[in-house]
């Protein structure tokens, strides 16, 4: 039955890459993708002889003795609880999990609509006084790598291709800036602890701290944003002046500055507010959320639908009323399939399939990194890893490592595994967050991204890896 799973995922996998070639919409494979692997275990769930269990990062003990339905005792109370509500209990972490992705994109995605709502993005599209293609490459290649360290490598990228979208008039120039722009916001995320989901949860499970992490990963991913950004100003799509966007007729509206920085700085009090309060990310993202849409409603003299008392007044308001306007904006597909990718992930991991990869990659691989304390660790594994969460998500790849390692708090190997999950997904366009979201913005094509963005990926990961061989050193 696993290897049923396994080659569901696979075609599944396959489905969504070849999109553009079978004329199927990527959500579609990944929904039914999502569907058919956990339906497939809950029909084969009395074959495994395995569970991961993903709260606490490891195989569950006597699984193969477990029943199907819970074991009671004679007064009817639950003794042992059996693999369906294992099953069950699983199926609702990663949905959870997942849950909490999708509401912080969604709050984000909001956001950054109202702001365009007023035109807020004018603010920064007028600042651009020069049409230099290669000075525009290095200023969105350093603003992702700053913005994504602050406000985490998703949102950076959603922020900044609604800028270029405002900006760039070609989409086939846009889309190289995207390719660049991915490299960047995730070689940022890494070095920060709310910079990447990767990182967060090594730094909130004890593995490393903030201090040391930019310590250790700040050169590496600096070099990991700044080789693939070199090599492309060389490239004929950055040579010459670009053709930018002409000015739009309508009269500037007073408050577009007012909400840019209003929107922003809400969504740099998110990661403030996760420290100040230990709540997960979207609770201050729907904070941060509400208080711009107060400032929007306000700003728009329109008038708060409570209840639908005629259909075509409501219809008439929501034409007029920004949150409900840039909430139709939300590119729902797109948020979809983010729900197939990461459940069906969720899945594989589920049976302990991601684990046992890894820990195979271990036993496979000779011993390169003499210098991790931890024997049977070698460099190769862990880039390895790196280039595993270009191909499968990087999140329960790093939760399989928490689970397989027991390196104390700023061990070496936790901040390489950081630098490698962070910025290793960044070599296909579905390898990370900030490459979905902007695949589905620019409707970028899978295989242009592999042939003209993912070698300079793979330059700047490996430039940042060797990188980081030296500083671990120094330290």
């Amino acid at each position: 039955m696993e290897t049923i799973i396994i080659l569901v995922f696979v075609f599944g996998y396959l489905a969504i890459t070849l999109e553009h070639n079978i004329k199927i919409d990527k959500l579609i494979p990944a929904l039914v993708m999502m569907a058919l692997c956990w339906a497939l275990i809950s029909l084969g769930l009395g074959s495994f002889t395995q569970w991961f269990d993903s709260a606490n990062h490891g195989l569950i003990e006597g699984y193969a003795s477990l029943g199907i339905e819970d074991k009671l005792n004679e007064a009817g109370e639950v003794i042992v609880h059996g693999r369906m509500h294992l099953m069950e209990e699983t199926l609702l972490h990663h949905l959870g999990k997942t849950a909490e992705i999708l509401v912080f994109l969604l709050g984000a995605m909001t956001i950054v609509e109202i702001i365009d709502y007023f035109d807020g993005f004018s603010t920064i599209k007028n600042a651009v006084k020069f049409n230099s293609r290669k000075k525009l490459l290095w200023l969105f290649s350093i603003l992702a790598f700053v913005l994504s360290a602050i406000i985490d490598n998703l949102t950076a990228t959603i922020v900044l291709i609604s800028i270029l979208q405002k900006i760039v008039k070609d989409r086939d120039i846009r889309i190289w800036y995207a390719g660049l722009i991915i490299i960047a916001a995730n070689a940022g995320g890494a070095w920060s602890p709310i910079g990447d989901v990767t990182t967060t949860m090594l730094w909130i499970g004890d593995k490393v701290t903030s201090g040391k992490l930019f310590l250790y990963l700040f050169i590496p991913s600096l070099l990991c944003m700044t080789v693939p950004t070199f090599i492309a100003s060389l490239l004929p799509p950055f040579k010459g002046d670009l053709e930018l966007k002409a000015s739009d007729d309508k009269p500037k509206n007073k408050y577009s500055s007012t909400m840019l920085f209003l929107g922003l700085g809400a969504i740099v009090f998110v990661p403030v507010f996760k420290i100040m309060t230990h709540l997960p990310p979207y609770v201050g993202m729907m904070l941060s959320l509400g208080v711009v849409a107060i400032f929007a409603e306000v700003y728009s003299n329109s008038k708060f639908a409570i209840t639908e008392v005629l259909t075509d007044e409501h219809a008439a308001h929501a034409s007029h009323s920004p949150v409900h306007y840039s909430l139709s904006k939300i590119e729902l597909p797109s948020i979809l399939f983010f729900l197939g990718i990461l459940m069906a992930v969720g899945a594989l991991e589920s049976l302990g399939i991601l684990y046992g990869f890894a820990g195979s990659l271990q036993d496979a691989m000779p011993m390169l990194g003499t210098e991790f304390q931890h024997e049977g660790v070698s460099d190769l594994v862990v880039l390895l890893l790196g280039a595993g969460s270009a191909v499968i998500d990087n999140v329960p790849l790093v939760a399989a490592s928490l689970g397989m390692f027991s390196e104390p708090l700023d061990n070496e190997l936790w901040h390489f595994i950081a630098y490698s999950a962070g910025t290793g997904g960044s070599m296909l366009i579905i390898g990370s967050a900030a490459g979905v979201v902007a695949m589905g913005m620019e409707k970028i094509d899978f295989f242009w991204y592999l042939k003209k963005i993912s070698w300079l990926a793979f330059v700047g990961f490996i430039a940042g890896a060797a990188a980081f061989m030296v500083t671990r050193s120094l330290f």
